[in-house]
């Protein structure tokens, strides 16, 4: 049985298609641009990419010229629809209602545009995607999996957040976390890999790319993580600041005249390790500067690691106990001088790196010395397969 993965942006399309038989990724691809007269459309199948420039007025002509392209005898993967089990949908906000990914209703549809508030940017694009694939293809049985599923069974006097009660009733204001299904991933990987059941470790799994969160997942259950009400929370990521004084806010728009929606964008597009340093969000860039003498460069770094292994502190107390520390994502994957910088700061821990290992980018690898007291890996991570997998056990 073949899984459809999708995951809609507001003008964009990621896909994947996985053969459950294996796990294997037999077609991804990403339609850009949707509603813009150069929309296109990247497809990679058999090992080779093919650009189509196609104009797609929405989502639906989107997917449909997607699934177009998976039909087809030279560039697709399935002879008819038939051949797929099922799709399942990447939805970023569950809120409070979700604990578990589920069958899309109409129900569900509107319980997730209720949680639009809480991710303007996300929640309205996936809709958009589901509703197009109910004309496209009404019959085919999909699945929502949530990104905040997995952190619901944190306790509750780790996810109230110290104002009001009474704004966590009405408006449902509280740490929810993100990257679920990455430190779902990687928490199932480690444990195969270390040849132990899931429920016997003590994991803090770091996700670190443009986006970032720690995850502290203890008997397989996420007990602690770094994102909160938003994906905006937690450690300094690429361009978003990250966890701030609140007053820092208030006195921000006070001095410069900010309406909400300047002072969103500047915490989300304008801060960060691209905030201190002025150079970029892409941390390879940032190092090089750095490595050249850039002040700026080089304390954005020093900023994001320490904050990065304090949070890492903080899950170790969550679970009082680490066995195993993860590194994924962009950064975690590739970025060796991250992971020393953020590991060497963890040595009361008994963390110790293999610096010849450590130099392993984007691979599934040990890099702890033999005497390191906590065992850490690179895992890449394969959202996308634990979404399918997720489809595959609700259809």
């Amino acid at each position: 049985m073949k899984i459809l993965v999708l995951n809609s942006g507001s003008s964009s399309l990621k896909y994947q298609v996985i053969d459950m038989d294996t796990e294997e990724m037999v077609a991804k691809g990403y339609f850009e641009r949707i509603g813009q007269a150069n929309s296109f459309l990247t497809h990679k199948v058999h090992g080779e990419k093919h650009k189509f420039e196609h104009y797609a007025k929405n989502h639906e002509q989107a997917i449909s010229f997607v699934i177009s392209r998976l039909v087809n005898p030279h560039y697709g993967v399935i002879e008819n629809l038939n051949e797929l089990g099922g799709i399942g949908h990447r939805i970023v906000h569950g809120g409070e209602k979700f604990t578990q990914s589920v069958l899309i209703t109409d129900e569900v549809i509107e319980e997730i545009e209720k949680c639009s508030d809480l991710a303007p940017l996300h929640n309205p694009a996936a809709v958009l995607g589901i509703r197009a694939c109910q004309k496209i293809v009404p019959d085919m049985k999909m699945v929502a999996v949530f990104d905040t599923s997995f952190h619901q069974t944190i306790n509750k006097e780790r996810y109230i957040y110290p104002i009001p009660y009474q704004y966590y009733k009405k408006y449902g204001i509280r740490k929810y976390g993100f990257h679920g299904t990455s430190h779902q991933y990687v928490a199932n990987r480690v444990a195969e890999m270390l040849g132990k059941q899931v429920e016997e470790l003590k994991i803090v799994n770091c996700h670190l790319g443009q986006g970032a969160s720690v995850c502290a997942i203890q008997e397989g259950k996420s007990v602690e993580t770094s994102m909160g009400l938003t994906p905006l929370g937690g450690i300094p990521m690429g361009s978003r600041s990250g966890d701030l004084d609140p007053s820092i806010v208030t006195y921000l728009m006070r001095k410069e005249n900010l309406t909400p929606d300047e002072m969103e964008h500047i915490l989300n597009k304008e801060s960060g390790v691209y905030g201190i340093s002025g150079i970029s969000v892409d941390f390879r860039d940032i190092e090089v500067d750095a490595a050249a003498g850039g002040k700026h460069a080089q304390l954005a770094l020093d900023n994001y690691h320490y904050l990065t292994a304090c949070y890492i502190a903080r899950c170790v107390v969550a679970m009082q106990g680490i066995d195993v520390l993860t590194f994924t994502a962009g950064v975690g994957e590739k970025g060796p001088i991250s992971r020393k910088a953020i590991c060497e700061q963890l040595s009361f821990l008994g963390v110790k790196l293999d610096d010849e290992k450590n130099e392993i980018r984007g691979e599934e690898v040990e890099i702890s010395s033999p005497d390191s007291k906590v065992k850490v890996f690179v895992i890449p991570t394969n959202e996308e397969l634990m979404i399918a997998r997720e489809t595959l056990r609700i259809i």
